[in-house]
């Protein structure tokens, strides 16, 4: 159990620490890379859970995919932090008073007495050899959450089709494509042969 618990400490550190430095470093890049290194930890937080199925999705979906195109899509991009830091002293005060009352709000649940001592969370059995962790959540998925988890795909659906929709709708004073009529395109259309006269080299 101590070995457990130092682990679990070094994890929630390691996320602590990468959580805070994804909002105050200056290159997006770096933020991108703690926000990797926060979900490499939370993954292994769950590993000591026994969510095997849901450490790998994190890993294998949020790192492995979702991630690396935010690095891509942050490193093409180029964003320029100069306009972005202009208006970051007007906004301060707000912004203390805001992170003040969120630090109050969540010390004040942590220290309210009952709610979560050792008592009310005991540490768990640990499961059989042919216990799977993946048998179990399908059966929570589609038993007693089943309406919710149809609800959420259709959510996704709906939002998916609109991201479409707001791509490829016309405006005007934008350049567009169109590919048909970039096949049906003939060469006569888009190269013009020229003659020209043939010239003696100079200096002969």
């Amino acid at each position: 159990m101590i070995v457990q618990e130092l682990i679990f400490y070094a994890f929630s550190l390691v996320m602590v620490f990468a959580a805070i430095a994804v909002v105050t470093v200056r290159n997006p890049i770096y933020a991108v890379l703690f926000l990797v290194l926060a979900f490499f930890s939370a993954a292994g937080i769950w590993m000591l859970l026994e969510a095997e199925f849901l450490a790998i999705i994190l890993v294998v979906v949020y790192v492995g995919a979702v991630m690396v195109l935010f690095l891509f899509v942050v490193m093409m991009l180029d964003i320029n932090l100069v306009p972005l830091k202009e208006g970051f002293t007007r906004y301060l005060p707000v912004a203390v008073l805001v992170a003040v009352a969120m630090a109050v709000e969540l010390l004040m649940v942590l220290w309210s007495r009952g709610r979560f001592g050792a008592s009310m969370f005991p540490v768990p059995a640990p499961n059989s050899s042919d216990y799977s962790n993946t048998r179990e959540l399908g059966e929570l998925l589609y038993t007693n959450y089943l309406l919710p988890f149809e609800v959420a795909g259709v959510i996704l659906l709906v939002a998916i089709i609109a991201a479409v929709a707001l791509t490829l709708r016309t405006r005007p004073g934008i350049k567009t494509q169109d590919p048909a009529a970039q096949v049906r395109t003939r060469r006569d259309e888009s190269v013009r042969l020229v003659k020209m006269k043939s010239e003696k080299p100079r200096g002969t």
